[in-house]
């Protein structure tokens, strides 16, 4: 017996109280076996009302990222067929390193409710509390030359605002190459990092880390001015799960596209969701910086900045700020 088959009997029976005697009976184990079992579901949040007079009836199932709750309706071929959950991750991109080089497949997500010393680009810190997020990280097998890494960043920056926007009817922006803000502010970030040889990548790890239901006061004071979730937005908590699960089933589908067709496939979904172009803006590329006007995206993801004498600079790997 496991808690899978007691959630299964319990959610096939939402309406009614299902007695300890009959699960016992179903299962084959005794009722102090089962009641063990709920007791444990209880304790990981499910919400289940009754006892053993009663029966036992599921009313609601936690807003944690469970393989079980992510994968129930979940429409993927590869993405979160295979989840590692952790209550707490130093870094959810360093424990699928980890599993990537041991061979884990494709598609291979873990996600955990709370990081400690979480990342984003450029080796920022990037705030993570319990329960409050989805900080996640897939690991990624792309036929690929490591140059062209940098495409899969704003493929996935896309699939993110994509999914925000769809789920909660926003209209999010992308600064290039990957944050998505609202307002000015930073909502969701993305870390990509590689191990590849000279002409072949090995694996990629896809970090994202979406800031979901942090109030004010959850921010560090350096961030309070720069960050937003998407319940300050919204103003009401929002679900998770179902943000999670259809996160999985767009950037798949943006991510298969792109290793069918190329970069050219998914280019007119980011510039759909962009709010850089147009922009004044300071680059930081290397030890170099300059500033002009965001005035284009290249074929290939390099951001075209038009400078004050009128030249036209690629942009392939950098810091973008906004100048307002």
């Amino acid at each position: 017996m496991s808690r899978e088959q007691i959630l299964d009997i319990l959610e096939q029976n939402r309406e009614r109280h299902i007695s300890g005697a009959d699960l016992s009976r179903t299962l084959g184990v005794s009722r102090s076996a089962v009641w063990k079992q709920i007791e444990t579901l209880r304790a990981q949040g499910y919400d289940i009302v009754g006892g053993h007079n009663q029966g036992y009836l599921l009313e609601r199932a936690p807003d944690l990222l469970y393989p079980r709750e992510l994968q129930k309706g979940l429409h993927t071929r590869s993405f979160g067929r295979q989840v590692y959950h952790l209550r707490s991750a130093g870094s959810t991109n360093q424990v699928a390193q980890d599993l990537a080089r041991q061979g884990c497949p494709e598609g291979t997500l873990v996600v955990a409710e709370e990081q400690t010393a979480g990342r984003g680009r450029w080796q920022r810190p990037w705030h993570s509390p319990p329960e409050a997020g989805i900080w996640m990280s897939l690991v990624l097998r792309p036929q690929l030359a490591p140059y062209r890494v940098p495409q899969v960043t704003l493929v996935a920056g896309a699939s993110c605002a994509r999914t925000i926007n769809e789920q909660l009817g926003l209209r999010t922006g992308i600064k290039w190459p990957n944050d998505i803000v609202y307002d000015g502010r930073k909502l969701c970030g993305i870390l990509v990092e590689m191990e590849a040889a000279p002409e072949q990548v090995h694996f990629l790890v896809v970090g994202i880390g979406i800031n979901v239901n942090q109030q004010p006061d959850d921010f560090p004071p350096e961030l309070a001015d720069r960050a937003t979730s998407l319940s300050m937005i919204a103003g009401r908590p929002v679900p998770r799960v179902p943000l999670a699960r259809r996160l999985l089933e767009l950037f798949e589908e943006d991510y298969d596209r792109f290793c069918r067709s190329g970069f050219t496939a998914v280019r007119e979904q980011w510039l759909a969701c962009q709010a850089t172009i147009g922009s004044a803006v300071q680059v930081q590329a290397g030890r170099e910086e300059f500033s002009g006007v965001a005035c284009g995206l290249d074929e290939d993801g390099s951001l075209l900045v038009r400078l004050h004498d009128g030249q036209i600079r690629r942009c392939i790997v950098g810091e973008v700020t906004l100048l307002r």
